[in-house]
Order: structure tokens, then sequence, then C-alpha cells
């Protein structure tokens, strides 16, 4: 009867024991007492997908249990050198915590005030007439000297082909892999001279030696068509993402001009 008695004690002090110390409700875990909050897991598996590095899987959330315990041994042996007293650290964390503030209300601003399809549109249609004009397809041979690029000229006359004696004696090697090919391009996205003479090239003609700070190319017109740039689909995302840095940047600037500066 004693043994019963102090058998039922015991596994009642064993019940009040893992009550007292049950750790509370949407606890990961608790070191030395300390309970580490199941919301800091949820953060870390947020940031880390959302970066597209991993799943959410009870794998991963596994390795941000182990980290956030070590974190935290080791965040509670520095607190007792009082690390957390250091000018510097102080310093530190202030700034850090202000970064983390204003992150946030810079996400809060762009989201209370959203780029809308319209606005895109019409930034689009304003970039559009960039597009306008002709693209060329290109070919060139860029040698270093001038008589490089005659000799050029003169094998292509007996026959060569183009590409053959790009591969083997243009200097730019990026294009000579491709037998020179540029592919399509504005004449303005090249330097002048070259630009210049590009966008003077008959069809299907090959030019005199073009002088640029590069060299002397030899180039090849394969073929000429209307730009057409990209669709307002394929810009959108970028579109939006540059009009949002503006808006925020405008935002920043007129707290500025409010605020009392000495």
């Amino acid at each position: 009867m004693f043994k019963a008695n102090r058998l039922a004690l015991a596994l009642a002090a064993a019940t009040l024991s893992t009550a007292a110390f049950a750790a509370p409700a949407g606890t990961l875990a608790t070191v030395n007492g300390v309970a580490i909050p199941a919301a800091k897991a949820d953060l870390f598996v947020k940031e880390v997908t959302a970066r597209g590095q991993q799943k959410d899987t009870p794998e991963l959330r596994a390795q941000i249990k182990d980290e956030l315990i070590k974190n935290e041994v080791v965040y509670q042996e520095a607190l007792k050198k009082a690390t957390d007293k250091n000018p510097e650290v102080l310093t530190q964390l202030e700034m850090l915590k202000q970064r983390v503030i204003i992150g946030a209300y810079v996400s809060n601003y762009v989201k209370a005030n959203p780029i809308t399809d319209s606005e895109l549109r019409k930034e689009y249609d304003k970039i559009k007439a960039n597009f306008a004009g002709k693209e060329y397809k290109a070919r060139h041979i860029l040698v270093a000297t001038e008589a490089e690029a005659n000799a050029v000229i003169a094998d292509l006359k007996k026959g060569k082909k183009f590409d053959e004696l790009a591969q083997a004696k243009s200097l730019d090697k990026g294009s000579a892999a491709k037998g020179g090919d540029l592919g399509w391009a504005n004449p303005n996205s090249f330097v002048k001279e070259f630009g210049g003479a590009l966008a003077a090239l008959p069809k299907g003609k090959t030019s005199d030696p073009v002088k640029t700070q590069f060299g002397f190319h030899v180039i090849k017109l394969d073929d000429v068509r209307e730009a057409k740039g990209p669709s307002f689909e394929e810009v959108k995302a970028e579109l939006a993402q540059q009009m949002q840095g503006k808006q925020v940047q405008e935002m920043v600037e007129a707290l500025v001009k409010k605020a009392k500066v000495e």
C-alpha cells in the first residue's frame, strides 16, 4: 500500500513538473528557460523561400530550429559578458533597427500606393517612341591595322567566306565564334564611326575599312527591318519596379524638404 502511494505521488509530481516547465504555446524551444518564439522560425522560412533557395519542408524547419537554438545559446553567453553594453555594438543595433523599420515603412508605402496598369501603359507609350526606326543585322571582322582590313576585303573578293575569316582573324572573340555575327541592333548602340558606317551600307554589301577606338572593322550588312521593341507585357514588371523606385525616391525627397535639418 505504501509503495503504491509513493508511486502515485511520484507520478503526480512528474505531471506537475512537466506542466510547470512546458513551453508556452507558439514556442519553438526553450534554452535555459528562455523561450524561442515559433514566429522566428516562420520568418526565417519566409525569407529563405522568398529567395527561391529552398522550399518549406520539415527538413528546412529542423535546420532552422537547430540554428535558432545555437544562436540563443551564444546570445545568452554574450549577454553574460555584457557585449550588448559595448558602445559600438549599441550603435550597430540602432542602425540595424533603423534599417528594418525603414524597410517596413517603404514596403507598406509601396503596398498602399501601387502603380496602376493605366500608369504603366502611359509610361510604356512614352518610351515606345524610342523603339521606332530600323534594326540592322550585321557581321564584322575586327583587326589591328588598315592593311589587315584590306587583306580581309581582298580575301572576300577572292570568294572566301566571311564567317570563316571572322573565326580565323577577328580580334572580337565574342562575335568571331559566331562568324562575326552581331545580331539585330540599332546603329546607335555602337560607337559613332561603326554605327554610321553600318547605317550607310546597302543590304548585302561589305564596307571599306572602318576605324574606331578598337581597331579596323570590315562590316557586312545581312538584313534590315523595322524595329518593333519589346511588348508591354515583356517590360511591365521591370517598368513597375522602376516607377515604384522613382515614387519612393520622390516620397523621401518630400519628407526631407519638410524636415527641419540643422
